[in-house]
């Protein structure tokens, strides 16, 4: 089954560059993106049985052994984020042919996404199962590449500025892990991460802290963690719904990732518990009050992203096995709802003609199922039981209570208060455009609304669309796939529960990767 590994990204690369060459053929470049990214799925799943049942699936390209070649793990982990992005991605593009097909394609021109698109996928999956720092830094590199292009379709003038601050960004923080790669390299010889876990301890101990700091910071930009985090608002609502829903969902998702593999594998006693706890508390606090200030829906869901990041650090930070496994479970609930719910915005903007909640109104009787959607999604990320949003928070909040710490107690009253803040700000956001009767939206008059703040790219324009079925599925089956996570949660968190053992364990990697000890 290891020879199943390396198709995880040579199957999107192949199918981005036959798309090219396909041109502006819509119909073949759509068959070869969904088959592509479907095929990914299925290895996805088959590896994730194998690795659960026999261990890691360890590939050394070109039969180069590490340290001198290229090394690709899929362990639990990493199978768990490829089969839950490979299904996102899948989803998303099935969003946006939808929406091609109705507006032939003036946003996303069909010779340029579709290429572009199976180029970002690549890399995120290349990111999840790169065995060294430096493949890890090229994934990074592909999809941020990618997003370039993505976030700047249309060419407008607001796409282009967020562009730029975006690029700028991304720059600073790819120099910030390269600089750390080389110095790492310089310090044990080696990116392997394998061996850069075995020999990192032997170094002085200020020596480490400067390396993971550097880690953290280049980590931390790319995850959007506060202070950190002030590009994503702005970034993010001025994409088409279906790269942003993906933006959403996934790329910062990846900087987390890489923050749980390092922190597990490079640094596992912990010495930056205590400053990721500080910044987790602030990150969920100040993303929650940010989305509260809010007057345009996607504005308010890329708040409550940032927000909702820090409980993913505050797991990582609390580093138990139980507290990871609960990380593990809350990452794959947000991918999957954040996802649903920017889909549900961009329907959204479709049917009310704007996200723009001064403007939006009697959506619940113009289109109720999509009310519907975006309803469940909402209770779900807002942390109603017994959605899987609350069953990620109290596993968390669990894990954070069996340790006592002062500090703990602090951050699960953070994060208890940033739910309950969510909670409030999308209950507000559905009751002005759906429940709001469509007659009051004109002369409406409103404190909170007086003090929200628009989109500032916002332009005042109504422009309505027709939603295609094809668009309205997907979202709907999206929303099913969170409401999944609900009825399976038991298997699912067990499982999170054995990847949790495999990576707060560094031997069991090391193992992996050297079987006959290390060189």
């Amino acid at each position: 089954m290891n020879v199943l590994v390396p198709l995880i990204v040579t199957l999107p690369l192949l199918g981005a560059a036959l798309a090219l060459v396909l041109g502006k053929r819509r119909r073949p470049q759509i068959l070869v993106s969904v088959v592509s990214l479907t095929a990914v799925a299925v290895i996805s799943a088959v590896l994730l049985v194998q690795v659960d049942s026999v261990g890691p699936a360890v590939v050394h390209v070109g039969d180069w052994q590490a340290p001198w070649g290229i090394v690709l793990v899929v362990d639990r982990l990493s199978a768990i984020m490829l089969i839950v992005s490979a299904l996102m991605l899948l989803g998303v593009l099935l969003f946006a042919v939808g929406q091609g097909l109705l507006d032939g394609n003036a946003e996303a021109p069909v010779s340029i996404f579709h290429p572009t698109y199976l180029v970002l996928s690549a890399g995120l999956f290349n990111a999840f199962i790169a065995g060294d720092l430096f493949n890890m830094y090229v994934g990074f590199e592909m999809l941020l590449s990618a997003s370039y292009v993505l976030l700047t379709l249309g060419g407008t003038g607001a796409r282009i500025r967020v562009g730029i601050t975006y690029i700028v960004v991304s720059l600073m923080s790819s120099l910030l892990f390269l600089s750390a790669i080389a110095l790492i390299y310089g310090a044990t010889g080696t990116v392997t991460l394998a061996l850069v876990a075995e020999r990192l301890p032997n170094l002085p101990g200020d020596v480490q802290l400067i390396l993971g700091l550097l880690l953290l910071l280049a980590f931390s930009v790319k995850a959007a963690v506060f202070p950190l985090s002030f590009w994503l608002p702005d970034s993010y609502p001025t994409a088409p719904a279906p790269v942003t829903a993906v933006f959403a969902g996934l790329l910062t998702k990846v900087g987390v990732y890489a923050i749980l593999r390092t922190q597990t594998l490079l640094f596992p006693d912990h010495q930056f518990s205590v400053p990721l706890m500080v910044v987790a508390g602030l990150t969920m606090l100040v993303g929650i009050l940010g989305a509260l200030a809010q007057a345009d829906i996607k504005r308010l869901l890329s708040f409550t992203l940032v927000s909702h990041i820090g409980y993913m650090l505050f797991g990582i930070a609390i580093g138990t096995p139980l507290a990871i496994a609960a990380t593990i479970f809350y990452v794959v609930h947000h991918i999957t709802v954040q996802t649903t719910l920017f889909l549900c915005a961009g329907l959204i903007e479709r049917v009310g003609g704007t996200t723009s909640l001064s403007r939006l109104g009697g959506l619940l009787k113009a289109s109720p199922f999509v009310a519907i959607l975006f309803f469940l999604g909402a209770l779900n990320l807002g942390g109603i039981p017994p959605f899987s949003g609350f069953l990620g928070k109290v596993a968390l909040f669990q894990a954070g209570a069996r340790e006592g710490d002062p500090l703990i107690w602090v951050l699960i009253a953070a994060g208890a208060a940033t739910s309950l803040l969510t909670l409030y700000a999308l209950t507000r956001t559905w009751n002005m455009a759906f429940w709001r009767p469509k007659k009051d939206v004109r002369n409406y008059d409103s404190a909170t609304l007086a003090a929200l703040q628009e989109d500032p790219e916002d332009e005042g324009i109504v422009l309505k669309k027709t939603v295609s079925p094809l668009m309205v599925g997907t979202t709907t089956t999206m929303l099913l796939l969170t409401l999944s996570l609900t009825v399976f949660a038991g298997p699912i968190f067990d499982l999170s529960i054995r990847a949790a053992a495999n990576i707060t364990d560094p031997s069991t990697y090391i193992d992996a990767v050297f079987p006959n000890g290390t060189p």
